[in-house]
């Protein structure tokens, strides 16, 4: 098959198959308890310069304890999946501040800086503007397919996603002939990611996860990364799991650790009343609407 012009992107992290299944080797397969702290599965899963991937999708389903862990423990020179990311990137990017060091060092990105009905993040545009944290470019569907490749064991997968444009030339892609077709497709290569953290809706104590909705590109994410940490919503009984298991969308062997997260805005309030003064309290609320009313009539 004949290699034929690339982007000038660089990867950021090997796309072998084999060096991964190495990997996935030595991980065990028994069901053990996988139940700790937030703290203590940064403090042992998150290294130094590894690359990282965060599942959900922008600042749905994210796992925010995990996020502030990495900044709280000042992880650094992390590499980083920007695949439907905004409010992890931003979080991230947080922590590239003078006197904290730099926690991203790298990115992918295809969708970052992004939130824009609230605003873009000022602090996100400097990082990226800034030049300090390199970056390769992609789509978000070309990121998704990226780790489809990942969790198949394969070291690429084609598509015709990104031919003819300047994020291909921003890109580390590389384009194709068909060896059966000869028609012209774009390889993207596997992501690995070193570690993820997903959040999920319920999990058991050995990593035995329910995710409800929209899963985004987590299932394949969680297979494809060496290394899981997991947050959920709710800790449920391994028995209820094996009730109903056609609801369990990510299997005990794909997590290394996880904590039940209790939602500080849902569970740990009594009223809806106590929930808007968490979010900020009815007067600011009030504050918003005014805001937005001169916003229309100005319009």
């Amino acid at each position: 098959m004949d290699t034929l012009p690339q982007g000038n992107g660089r990867l950021f992290a090997d796309p072998s198959p084999n060096l991964a299944r190495e990997y996935f080797a030595t991980k065990p397969r028994s069901l053990t308890d996988k139940v700790t702290t937030v703290a203590e599965a940064v403090a042992r899963l998150i290294r130094d310069s590894d690359y990282l991937a965060i599942g959900g999708f922008g600042c749905d389903r994210i796992p925010t304890a995990v996020l502030h862990e990495i900044l709280r423990q000042g992880k650094q020179n992390l590499s980083f999946a920007g695949h439907t990311a905004t409010h992890d990137f931003q979080i991230l990017c947080a922590g590239n501040c003078l006197n904290r060091g730099k926690t991203l060092a790298r990115v992918d990105v295809a969708y970052v800086v992004g939130l824009e009905a609230r605003g873009l993040s000022p602090h996100a545009r400097r990082v990226l503007e800034s030049g300090e944290v390199e970056c390769t470019e992609w789509s978000n569907y070309a990121l998704a397919v990226r780790f489809k490749a990942a969790a198949m064991g394969l070291p690429f997968l084609p598509a015709r996603s990104m031919l003819g444009t300047d994020t291909f030339r921003h890109s580390a892609a590389r384009t194709i002939d068909c060896p059966f077709t000869r028609e012209r497709l774009l390889a993207l290569p596997a992501l690995y990611p070193d570690v993820a953290a997903i959040h999920v809706h319920e999990a058991d104590c050995y990593g035995n996860c329910r995710i409800r909705g929209t899963t985004v590109a987590d299932l394949d994410v969680v297979r494809a990364a060496k290394r899981l940490i997991v947050t959920c919503e709710r800790l449920i009984a391994n028995d209820e799991i094996r009730r109903d298991p056609t609801q369990t969308v990510v299997p005990f062997f794909c997590v290394d650790a996880f904590r039940q997260f209790l939602d500080h805005y849902i569970y740990g309030v009594r009223s809806f009343a106590q929930y808007l003064e968490r979010c900020g309290g009815l007067e600011r609320l009030q504050q918003l609407r005014q805001e937005e009313l001169l916003l229309n009539r100005s319009s």
